[in-house]
């Protein structure tokens, strides 16, 4: 997939019905001299897409009000299964979307009825977990047993294509921008011969938690935070820590962590709008999950940030999922 290209212009009115067309495909790859594994007949009426929002908070979602992303049902708060990005998207992956934590229920009842629920979300009757088995892997399922295309888009680097999570997806394509969702849907195609999946990663809602808009020399900079993947190094010399000059280091106000927490709603509120443009493009059967895949601290009991952090707050995401139409 060409990133830099818009591949999206059509009117947003236009839907996909799906229809079987193995053999057609199966021609076209030996026509452009690539192999392809033969993929089963398609046996799910649902495209499926699931918009992760990374780092956003519950309550923040709440404090936005979006009138759009409720428009797909209750905004419930769930529980993460991991406090930082990677960890957490692997779960994801593995079909396991952030929990209710239920009282009184033995795990593995909760998980019959989690994978249960995606013969919901895909419009089929084929999902058992024994299904998933000896994978444990979405994309594998959808691809292998379903015969779905699978696409991920992403805006964090340690999601990238190199990455482990690079597997069974058709497409997988770190973005140019780590926010910008509206790229992302510009570059959404649904074939009308399968059902797809997508994996959207949403960057606006992670720190410096920024717009496409703002220019960049207005966003927060905040030591040892900002540019953290680029600079872990700086401050290692022969395999050991140089330790940093004291004061160096500061934490922050309770003033600066709340114009932070601030600047994820206003992020929220700004996407609300990006998710009804994706509600636009997407085909009538397409069921949609926003999500996020853990919270962030802003000051609770001396914490910011997110992953080794073990707090309410960096478990509790927003959630919220249904079919518009």
């Amino acid at each position: 997939m060409n990133i830099l290209k818009r591949v999206l212009k059509r009117p947003p009115s236009k839907t996909a019905t799906l229809s079987a067309r193995p053999a057609a495909e199966a021609a076209q790859a030996a026509q452009e001299g690539r192999a392809e594994t033969a993929l089963p007949l398609p046996r799910a009426l649902n495209n499926y897409v699931v918009v992760v929002l990374d780092s956003c908070r519950y309550d923040t979602l709440m404090a936005a009000a979006p009138r759009t992303l409720s428009q797909l049902g209750e905004i419930e708060r769930r529980y993460s299964y991991a406090s930082w990005t990677a960890p957490s998207h692997y779960n994801l992956l593995m079909g396991l979307l952030p929990h209710s934590s239920p009282r009184h229920v033995y795990a593995s009842e909760y998980y019959k009825r989690d994978f249960l629920k995606y013969n919901e979300r895909l419009g089929t009757q084929q999902v058992e977990f024994k299904s998933l088995i000896p994978h444990l892997f979405l994309p594998t399922f959808l691809k292998q047993q379903l015969g779905y295309q699978t696409h991920a888009l992403v805006s964090m680097p340690a999601l990238n294509p190199a990455t482990p999570l690079n597997k069974d997806f058709d497409t997988f394509t770190l973005m140019p921008r780590h926010n910008d969702m509206a790229a992302m849907v510009e570059h959404l195609t649904f074939s009308p011969d399968r059902p797809s999946f997508y994996l959207l990663n949403v960057g606006e809602t992670h720190y410096p938690y920024a717009v496409p808009d703002e220019p960049e020399a207005q966003w927060p900079k905040i030591h040892g935070v900002h540019g953290v993947f680029k600079h872990l190094d700086d401050l290692v010399v022969g395999g050991k820590l140089v330790e940093e000059e004291e004061g160096h280091v500061r934490f922050f106000d309770q003033q600066k962590l709340d114009q932070l927490r601030a600047r994820q709603i206003a992020a929220v509120r700004y996407l609300d709008g990006v998710v009804a443009r994706l509600f636009d493009v997407v085909p009538r059967n397409t069921y949609i999950t926003v999500t996020a895949d853990h919270g962030e601290l802003f000051g609770e009991e001396g914490y910011f940030g997110h992953g080794p952090i073990c707090h309410e707050k960096v478990y509790e995401v927003p959630f919220v999922e249904g079919k518009l139409r």
